[in-house]
């Protein structure tokens, strides 16, 4: 099968909704990729979608999405998720999305480690068969 006609049968699976995406997955620690933080930010009302717009565009944001908060304990409602090569590199992106904004109260949670790693969609497939 030639390159071309891969990608065509691709396509055709992807309009026949049989597929829904088609992706690569780099293990991102190999590739230098060593810190990952996700950023909780507190968008006033009114603001939600501008400023997730704004982050959903960025080239900095793997992950964007609105929470409810909890108001009084956790009152951040946007999440962003960035990964960089060093820390310092993520907090200029940080401080970036901040400017760009003009969203200020944040809070930085940084992974210290990585727990468990399964594929998207298949953690419930063993040899057996669904579990």
């Amino acid at each position: 099968m030639t390159e071309a006609e891969v990608i065509a049968r691709i396509q055709t699976l992807l309009s026949q909704g049989v597929i829904r995406r088609f992706a690569v997955r780099i293990d991102h620690r190999k590739a230098g990729i060593l810190v990952n933080a996700m950023v909780a930010w507190r968008v006033p009302p009114g603001e939600m979608v501008r400023v997730a717009g704004i982050m959903a565009r960025s080239w900095e944001v793997t992950h964007c999405y609105e929470r409810v908060p909890i108001p009084g304990r956790w009152d951040y409602n946007l999440y962003s998720v960035l990964h960089g090569r060093r820390r310092e590199e993520v907090d200029r992106s940080i401080d970036h999305l901040s400017q760009a904004t003009g969203i200020d109260d944040y809070a930085v949670l940084v992974s210290t480690r990585e727990l468990k790693r399964t594929p998207p969609g298949l953690a419930f497939l063993s040899k057996e068969g669904v579990q």
